[in-house]
């Protein structure tokens, strides 16, 4: 018979808006386990699954700490509710977590004085994420919560007459019948529990115990800070916005490079610093996407995409938004989970700003084996192997504008450019491996250019810090013989340096600003730039490492 083994969630604490989806594993009447749903329109052998959904509400209301979401708050800042700062930010779990907050809380009180003062700053500007938001000079401690105003979570149910049990001051509201959920503000501060139990087709009863886990309690979804964007223009660069926000002067197109972090990486090993919730897939999706859809790019170049999250999640979002989407899944030598989780390159273009013209793939795993049997004697190809192939990939297009230049010299010619997206090998110690991808990209590249006098896009995660080897060869075409580290060699792909070179004009997209000199955002942009690189001072920022490792370059001859 149908029998359940096991129940769990990814993340234990519940996020508003962010989708449940339980792991659910069931054992078939053929002893085979699996994860499948088994709904009532196709029961195995009489016997289908039934879920059900409960908001555990307690009589005694409950607040939220602005700081750790997953914790009661026992304390409340009334410098918060005298300076008319949001309810939700002036709340505590301990004395020692509002000790530890009040150094950037403190901000907030500054902050609303001078909105006040200045008469109208709006709120979301002001208070941004919901835990920046942390406690004050004063506070009491919330004995009795039900005496503090605005703690209301509502209580409403999906289902009203679907309550189940009421004992001790706690009522089970039903709030849904399907095996996802998504929380919503009434659920905020409350536990949900989720219930799964074979029935009987027939009788639509029961059969056995149910299977049940508790949630935390659901905190609010944190509202990232705004981003501070700089436009830096000038007579050369020269656009202005479209009804959509996008810059639409002949010629001009905006390009969005993001390495989004893959779900499989997104661990507490590696984050240990990070909450679980706030590494869950279900959160940070509805953030990777709002964010990019919100900078209106015409072309977005991501990596780290996961596989099933690039076919059930970013390319049918994307879509509905006007992009058409092209992957490039890493190879598989090295990796060893499922071929689903692997990661990859994808690229998205708009489809009423440009049309595909052609693709390509490049696999380093294969330019490795090509060089091994062409220089690596047999006796060292294995080790030599095992150094190279590290399943990078990169991802090209050739994509034809459906705007025009209007330039005399452009009159009926197709505006073609090739965008390259690429994630170069992350181990730090392969300095050898990863200036050996960047320069077979770019001899990959350069062929393509010299075909047909395409310029070119270089996008991407290239893991490489401004003046290593790798962005050299990309930022002024060659290598210097004597950087420290073509020294890392074991292999001899490198010698003799002077081959480390390439043709195409290519200019970082943000040091090209430090060319200007003047224009409007230019001295804002300066102060966000390393002064010696002209490349912004990070694009990656972790707790054990602050700096710049993506880059968008161009050909500046074009």
């Amino acid at each position: 018979m149908l029998s359940v083994l096991r129940v769990h969630l990814p993340s234990d604490i519940p996020i508003v808006g962010c989708e449940l989806s339980p792991y659910v594993l069931i054992r078939h009447p053929d002893k085979t386990v699996s994860t499948e749903d088994v709904p009532e329109s196709l029961p195995i052998e009489g016997h289908f699954l039934r879920y059900k959904w409960y908001r555990i509400q307690s009589d005694k209301k409950v607040a939220i700490c602005s700081v750790h979401p997953s914790e009661q708050a026992t304390l409340q800042c009334l410098g918060c509710v005298k300076a008319k700062i949001p309810v939700a930010k002036s709340y505590h779990c301990t004395p020692k977590c509002f000790s530890d907050a009040w150094q950037h809380h403190r901000v907030l009180h500054e902050r609303a004085a001078s909105a006040v003062n200045e008469n109208g700053n709006e709120e979301e500007d002001i208070y941004g994420r919901f835990n920046n938001g942390t406690s004050g000079v004063n506070n009491t401690s919330l004995s009795n919560l039900q005496a503090i105003p605005g703690l209301a979570n509502g209580t409403a149910p999906l289902y009203p007459a679907a309550f189940t049990q009421r004992n001790g001051g706690e009522t089970w509201f039903e709030v849904g019948r399907s095996k996802t959920y998504t929380p919503t503000a009434d659920d905020i501060g409350h536990v949900l529990k989720f219930e799964c139990v074979v029935v009987d087709s027939e009788t639509k009863s029961p059969v056995g115990h149910p299977n049940t886990i508790l949630t935390s309690r659901v905190i609010p979804a944190p509202s990232p800070s705004p981003r501070r964007l700089i436009s830096v223009t000038n007579v050369d660069v020269a656009g202005n916005l479209d009804l959509e926000g996008r810059l639409s002067s002949a010629g001009t197109f905006t390009v969005l490079s993001y390495n989004i972090l893959c779900d499989s990486y997104a661990t507490s090993d590696l984050y240990g610093y990070c909450p679980s919730w706030a590494l869950s897939w279900p959160y940070r999706r509805q953030n990777l996407l709002r964010e990019i859809v919100g900078y209106l790019a015409d072309i977005v170049c991501l990596q780290e995409v996961q596989s099933d999250h690039f076919e059930d999640f970013f390319a049918p979002e994307l879509d509905k938004h006007g992009y058409q989407a092209l992957f490039k899944r890493k190879t598989a030598e090295v990796f060893n989970g499922s071929i689903q989780t692997i990661d990859g390159c994808a690229t998205f273009f708009r489809r009423d700003r440009f049309s595909h013209v052609k693709k390509y793939e490049v696999e380093f795993n294969k330019a490795a084996q090509s060089l091994t049997d062409a220089l690596v004697p047999n006796a060292q190809k294995k080790t030599a192997l095992n150094r190279l192939v590290k399943d990078n990939v990169a991802l090209i297009v050739v994509l034809e504008a459906k705007f025009n230049n209007q330039g005399v010299d452009n009159l009926g010619k197709r505006q073609l450019v090739c965008v390259a997206n690429t994630h170069v090998n992350v181990q730090h110690e392969l300095k050898d491996v990863k200036l050996w991808q960047v320069h077979t990209l770019l001899k990959g590249l350069e062929k393509i250019a010299a075909s047909a006098d395409i310029p070119m896009l270089v996008c991407g995660d290239f893991n490489s810090v401004p003046g290593s080897a790798p962005h050299a060869l990309l930022a002024i075409g060659k290598v210097d013989p004597m950087h420290p580290e073509l020294a890392v060699d074991p292999l001899g792909i490198l010698r003799p340096a002077s081959k480390l070179t390439h043709t195409l004009p290519l200019v970082s997209a943000y040091s090209s600003f430090a060319r200007i000199g003047a224009g409007l955002g230019y001295e804002q942009q300066k102060r966000r730039v390393d002064p010696n690189t002209n490349e912004p001072l990070f694009t990656n920022c972790t707790r054990d490492f602050i700096g710049t490792l993506d880059y968008i370059f161009y050909s500046a001859d074009t």
